[in-house]
Order: C-alpha cells, then structure tokens, then sequence
C-alpha cells in the first residue's frame, strides 16, 4: 500500500443470523473501522430478510458500510475474510447460515473479475437486502458499474419482506 494511493469509495455488505446478528454486524463494523487505511464510515440502517437458498435457517440481519479506503480490493477483502474469521464464519454450505458475511459490494468505479473477487458483487442487482440499505447511504445517482444506476436497479428489485430493524 502506498501513502500517496488516493482512496477509494466502497461499499461492503454486512449480513448474519446466527449467534446475536444484531451485535455481529455493529462488532464487524468498528472491526472495519479500526482497519488501517480505512476512514469516514457510514453504516446504514439495519434490515431482516429472509434467507437465500436453504429456508431452514434463521432470518438475515443486512446493513451495507460506505467507507473511504487506500487498501487495494484484495487488501480489504482479505481484511474482510480475517473479521469474518475472527467472528467464527464457517464456509460450508452455499448460502447456508453464518455468523457473520462481509462482502465487497462497489470499489470505486472498478470492475473486477478475479478468481476470489467480483465486484460490482455478482448478485447486488438481485438483492433488495443489498439495495435497499444501500439506497440509504449512497447518492441518489450511484451508478453500477457495467450496469443501471442505483435508482433502476432498486425500482426492478421487490422489497419481498425486508423490513428495517428498529434499533
């Protein structure tokens, strides 16, 4: 990492519903902020959702943090992966239940496609867990790269019972 790298906007999805969901993801949060090379965080309001895939799990608990960053992509996800470890993130089952899943959402205006790293996430434009919380923090004319803006994706995207989480 290089002191004179600009930063980076990025989005980071934050999802749990095993183990207090709730205190996952605001643990995860000041894990994220205390990393180096992250600064101005804003995390958006919390949301329940059901699960994707398996149904015999416990609902969702999704948020989505705008953050500054001078980490490269592969930098913050590995970051990523170490919090997620660190909460107790167990990967084996495809979309099964978690402790705790953090994903990089939107870099910059990147399109990335590497072998451990897609971004814009391959499934954001899919996801109203995604959208919506992001749709709260992000400005109303964020555009997707290689794809809508955030305002057609959102008006394409059903709510399908996510409902956000009074705290």
């Amino acid at each position: 990492m290089s002191d004179s790298q600009t930063p980076v906007e990025a989005y980071i999805g934050l999802g749990s519903n095993l183990d207090n969901p709730v205190a996952n993801l605001h643990s995860a949060y000041q894990a994220i902020c205390a990393l180096e090379g992250v600064t101005s965080p804003v995390l958006s309001p919390l949301y329940g959702s059901k699960p994707v895939g398996p149904q015999d799990q416990p609902d969702y608990v999704n948020a989505v943090l705008r953050i500054n960053t001078s980490l490269s992509a592969q930098q913050l996800l590995s970051e990523l992966q170490q919090i997620e470890n660190a909460h107790g993130r167990v990967r084996n089952i495809r979309w099964g239940a978690r402790t705790l899943d953090l994903d990089i959402l939107l870099f910059g205006k990147a399109i990335i496609n590497d072998a451990n790293l897609i971004v814009p996430h391959i499934e954001m434009a899919n996801r109203g867990f995604v959208l919506y919380p992001l749709a709260d923090i992000a400005p109303s004319d964020l555009q997707i790269p290689g794809q809508n803006s955030l305002a057609q994706l959102l008006a394409a995207c059903p709510a399908d019972g996510l409902h956000r989480i009074a705290e």
